[in-house]
Parts: structure tokens; C-alpha cells; sequence
């Protein structure tokens, strides 16, 4: 029989098992705290019918999609949760309770050029709320708090959230006459942080077919900037010009106005007027969130306000706002970098029990009894060296060995051994018990980012 060669796709990402349990820290972390905001756990299928997921098509966003057929089925790999999320929602209309919170966690697909940092197959975290007709500003000032918290639950000091909103874009493209083509002068701005300027005005002009002196009105407008107070007040130069810029800024005022009171200081966010977002659907707010000391990485979070994504599977109008987290690229980068904590518990077990004889009946009673109290625990059944059972523990770095001899069990003890200090002692199964509890208690505590 040929052998195949074992592989992995380009693109798509396995861990090993230590670097496994760092990423379901960081996973169950953002679960934690967009729980503390009301948000609901949900689950939509990876594939959905290609009508489905491209019910909006064109753009960048058609040509990355993984599509096959099956049978008579058009099928596609969904590209992102916003799209499915809108889906979801309008099916389940007369089931849901409006404002409708959910956060999810899950695989997306996207068929781009793999790079390093840059995968195929990818975890976003996501959170967004759904309203039935209309759905309050306050929301989306809510959603930067809760970045914030995630980031700083994570560990993360250094970063900063940017905030525009493009009614403020799509009404200063008005003014200039360009409204046809404010789409794709958006998606053009929107790369001005990655090409620079100078392509940026070339791509205006030669692609877009914008006049010189519009183009450069445009990278004259993208380079306000200042405090939020001072780009607030630079932006109220052009009220009363366009109904549309009027109510982005309006809007984007109030975001700013409430973000104290949510508890997110102005060092960690920021009015930056070339935020756009390359996805077609958001229509106001938009965010992007930057680590500063690592700006080469580009976005970590990212989102906004839509208010039309629904309109293609219902006739109710359903605005929602949300972000998202590209989690599988967050974790390659802060690994990558050495940014995850060491100090954090890694093992899949707290303890192990090393049965010394044959009768493994008293090492399962004692397993059962562990893991009563809260405490991972594993049994070692193989017929292995004394000395390779406790390599085995070492190498998964499992804090604990109890050990289970004749004299033990006829004591009615087990021997427990720190496999850090080396100390040993015996004890009855409830104090052994006990002891690990309150060691595990201050073993591994801190953040999953040390920053």
C-alpha cells in the first residue's frame, strides 16, 4: 500500500496540544466577558447554500469565497458569521426576543493568498445586536466598552480603538459630487494605512477616474486629525452641507460622548476618519482596534453598524451592530511574538494518579473522588518504568502525581507529590484533595497576554 505523505493544507492551522489549551483560555476569556454584556451563545451551520451567503454579491468578498456544488446543491463555505448571523435572524423572527444579543465563536473560510499571520480557515469571536425597526445609538457605544474589556481581560494595555462613521464619508463624497463611486473611493481609503498616500491618489485617479483636485480634497479630509474633541470640532466645519454627513456626525458624537460612561478611557480610543471597512454591508459606525506597539499587525477587532444586511431574506428591517475578533490570527501573533503568559496552566491535567500495583480499583475511586472536587485528573494505566511515568507528567507540565501502593491502600492514604518542589507527604483522599485545590488556586493565575 502507498503511503501518504502526512500534510497540512496552506493556510490552515493545527496546534499542539500546549498551544491548544492557551487558545481555549483566550477563547473562554471573550466568552466570559461578552456574557457580562447579555450576549447569548449561538451556532450557525459552516456550509449554507450559496444564495444564502451571497445574497449580496460583488467585491472582494464573492472572489474569496470557497463555493462547490454537491448533487444539485450550490453550496459555500461561510466567509464570515455576519452574513449567517442576518440569515439566522430573519428565519427565526417570530422566535426571538428584540434586541437580539448573541455572541459566536467559530470557523470561517476565506479563500485569500496564504501568508504568515494570514490563514484559509480561521476563528472569528463575534458579537452583535439585532433590532426589530430600530436599534439605538447607545448600542454602538456600547460595543467599543466591550472591546475594551475583552482586550484588557486578555491582558492587553497597549492598543487603541479607531472609530468613523460612514454616513460621515458617504455625505463628504456627496459634497464632492461622487456619490456613484463613494463605494469604491471607500474600500480605496480604506488602504491608505497599507499603500501610503501616494498610491492611494494614484488608484483615485486612475482607477476611479477622480479629478486631481477631488482626490487630493480627500486625502486632505482623511488626514484630520488630534484629539476626538479637536476632530469633532474640524468635522462641524462641514455641518449643514449634507443631510447624510449631518447625521454620521451627529452619530459619531454621541458614540464619543458616551464611551466614559462605559468606562473606556480616551488613550484607548480614537476618531480616525480613515476607517471605512472593506465589507459592503456597514452603513454608520465602523471600528478597527490597533496594538500599539505592534501597528505592523493591522486590525485585531473590527466591525460596525448595519442597517440593510437582513433586507435580503426579509422585508422587516433589522439593524444590527457587532464586532469581530479574528482569533486564529490574534493567537499566531501573540505566540508568535512571545506574548502569551508561560505562567498560565498549560497541562490537560492538575493531577495524575500513578497506581503502584496491579488493582487499579483504588486509583479509579481515587480519580472519581478528584475530579468530585473540581480537580482535572488522570489515571496512568500503561505498563511503563516508574521513571517514564514520571516523565510523562513532567512533559505535560501536570503539577500533581499521587501515588497508590500496597501500604497506601491499606492505610486508607495516597502519597502526593508537588512536581515542582518535590515535596511529598501522606494523606487521607479528602485532604490530598484539598491541598491541590488550594494550590491550583494560586498556580497559573494572571492574564493569557503578558503584554
Amino acid at each position: 500500500m502507498d503511503r501518504i505523505r502526512p500534510h497540512t493544507l496552506s493556510g490552515f492551522m493545527e496546534l499542539l496540544p500546549e498551544s491548544q489549551l492557551k487558545f481555549e483560555k483566550i477563547a473562554d476569556t471573550l466568552k466570559r466577558v461578552y456574557s457580562l454584556y447579555g450576549f447569548t451563545p449561538l451556532d450557525t451551520p459552516v456550509i449554507e447554500g450559496s444564495d444564502v451567503l451571497l445574497a449580496k454579491g460583488g467585491g472582494e468578498t464573492e472572489k474569496q469565497v470557497y463555493r462547490f456544488q454537491k448533487g444539485d446543491n450550490d453550496l459555500a463555505l461561510r466567509f464570515d458569521l455576519t452574513v449567517p448571523l442576518a440569515k439566522y435572524v430573519a428565519l427565526h423572527l417570530n422566535e426571538l426576543t428584540f434586541p437580539f444579543k448573541r455572541f459566536q465563536i467559530g470557523k470561517v473560510y476565506r479563500g485569500e493568498r496564504a501568508q504568515r499571520g494570514r490563514f484559509r480557515e480561521f476563528y472569528q469571536a463575534d458579537i452583535d445586536v439585532i433590532g426589530d425597526g430600530k436599534l439605538s445609538i447607545y448600542n454602538e457605544a456600547e460595543i467599543p466598552s466591550v472591546i475594551y474589556r475583552a482586550f484588557t481581560e486578555l491582558g492587553l494595555d497597549r492598543f487603541v480603538i479607531r472609530v468613523n462613521n460612514r454616513k460621515i464619508l458617504t455625505g463628504f463624497y456627496a459634497m464632492l459630487g461622487l456619490s456613484e463611486k463613494s463605494g469604491d473611493i471607500m474600500r480605496t481609503a480604506d488602504k491608505l494605512e497599507k499603500i501610503g498616500a501616494d498610491k492611494v491618489r494614484a488608484i483615485l485617479i486612475d482607477d476611479l477616474s477622480v479629478s486631481s483636485g477631488d482626490a487630493d480634497a480627500i486625502l486632505a479630509f482623511m488626514a484630520i486629525k488630534g484629539t476626538n474633541a479637536e476632530v469633532l470640532s474640524a468635522l462641524e466645519a462641514y455641518r449643514g452641507k449634507n443631510e447624510v454627513f449631518d447625521l454620521g456626525l451627529t452619530e459619531l458624537s454621541a458614540v464619543t460622548r458616551y464611551l466614559a460612561a462605559f468606562g473606556v478611557p480616551e488613550t484607548n480610543f480614537a476618531i480616525d476618519l480613515t476607517i471605512a471597512r472593506g465589507l459592503d454591508y456597514y452603513t454608520g459606525t465602523v471600528y478597527e482596534t490597533m496594538m500599539l506597539d505592534h501597528p505592523e499587525i493591522g486590525s485585531i477587532c473590527s466591525g460596525g453598524r448595519y442597517d440593510n444586511l437582513a433586507g435580503y431574506y426579509t422585508d422587516r428591517q433589522l439593524p444590527g451592530v457587532g464586532i469581530s475578533i479574528g482569533l486564529t490570527r490574534l493567537f499566531f501573533i501573540l505566540e508568535d511574538r512571545g506574548l502569551l503568559n508561560p505562567e498560565l496552566k498549560s497541562a490537560p491535567a492538575d493531577a495524575l494518579v500513578i497506581p503502584m500495583t496491579d488493582d487499579l480499583e483504588a486509583a479509579a475511586g481515587i480519580a472519581t473522588a478528584f475530579r468530585g472536587a473540581g480537580i482535572r485528573t488522570e489515571i496512568y494505566f500503561e505498563d511503563k518504568k516508574f521513571k517514564q511515568k514520571i516523565a510523562y507528567a513532567s512533559k505535560l507540565n501536570i503539577p500533581f502525581a499521587v501515588f497508590l501502593g500496597e501500604d497506601e491502600i491499606k492505610e486508607g492514604l495516597v502519597a502526593l507529590k508537588d512536581l515542582e518542589t518535590g515535596e511529598q507527604e501522606k494523606l487521607t483522599v479528602s485532604e490530598a484533595a484539598a491541598k491541590v485545590r488550594s494550590a491550583l488556586e494560586k498556580l497559573g493565575t494572571g492574564k493569557p497576554i503578558r503584554e
